[in-house]
């Protein structure tokens, strides 16, 4: 969605709300399509002061698989998004600031790097999930089993010794 902030920059006290959905449906991450339905973009922008801020609010759906059981799970995330706009800088370095070219801005760019940024960098179906058996590959959250850890080859002579003093 392209947004014209000409009048915004130009007089104190404006503001211009949008509320839109976007599809994300095509956008891959690590051979994952993970948001099959669309993103709903709420928020506005307002020129406080000679200060022109954007904030919005992104509310989505994350559909992934686990990154420890493998379950497919959806959860719902909610993304605040502010930042400040200008049309020059004094200070090339400042990060915090986003410079717009011309009056015309891609709020849909932004949007995206913004969930890019806020995704979890670790995906669980549940806090407390267990994983699955390194040997067996049984999800734990359901079941447990009775695996055990197979006898490292090298350690085979120490444990026939220790079987002989049994006896």
């Amino acid at each position: 969605m392209f947004l014209e902030l000409e009048p915004i920059f130009n007089n104190i006290g404006e503001k211009l709300e949008f509320d839109y959905e976007m599809d994300l449906s095509a956008l891959e991450i690590s051979s994952l399509y993970p948001f099959p339905k669309p993103v709903k973009i709420s928020g506005c922008v307002f020129n406080r002061a000679g200060v022109v801020q954007l904030q919005a609010q992104v509310e989505l759906e994350f559909d992934a698989p686990c990154d420890l059981c493998a379950q497919q799970t959806v959860t719902p995330l909610t993304i605040p998004v502010s930042h400040v706009l200008v049309t020059s800088l004094n200070n090339e370095e400042n990060d915090e600031l986003i410079l717009l070219e011309s009056f015309r801005f891609d709020l849909d760019q932004l949007v995206t790097e913004d969930i890019l940024l806020s995704l979890p960098s670790r995906h669980l179906c549940k806090e407390d999930c267990k994983g699955v058996c390194q040997y067996c590959g049984k999800n734990l959250n359901h079941d447990s089993c009775n695996c055990s850890a197979p006898l490292d080859p090298r350690l085979a002579v120490l444990r026939q010794l220790l079987d002989n003093n049994d006896e």
